[in-house]
């Protein structure tokens, strides 16, 4: 059974950083997409970072490129999420993704495996 689960959330004001996990069990596909996903009340759920495991081959939206990195470590079978230069508009649940079905690594329907979600709320 895959489970993924992430911590790291919390409260930073403006320009802080945070850093999330994500630690995946029963699931050791290290040729697969991982990828971060956030949603904002009232929004829909969009992809902020997403990395091939094996390779390391990263993926952001121009709206977090610069300020975010997804980065992995295969051997404990987590994926981290560095946040920094935080602004209030990153205020979301953020939630891991596995099980890449193929097409956008953007698009929240292309993935199996979903997590719990952390909650990132940034004041100004």
């Amino acid at each position: 059974q895959v489970q993924l689960v992430e911590t790291g959330g919390g409260s930073v004001q403006a320009g802080g950083s945070l850093r999330l996990s994500c630690v995946a069990s029963g699931y050791t596909d290290n040729s697969d997409y991982m990828a971060w996903f956030r949603q904002a009340p009232g929004k829909e759920r969009e992809g902020v970072a997403a990395i091939i495991t094996r390779r390391g081959t990263t993926y952001y939206p121009d709206s977090v490129k610069g300020r975010f990195t997804i980065s992995r470590d295969n051997t404990v079978n987590t994926v981290y999420l560095q946040m920094n230069s935080l602004k209030p508009e990153d205020t979301a649940m953020y939630y891991c993704a596995a099980g890449f079905r193929g097409g956008s690594w953007f698009s929240a329907d292309n993935y199996i495996y979903w997590g719990q979600g952390t909650q990132v709320t940034v004041s100004s």
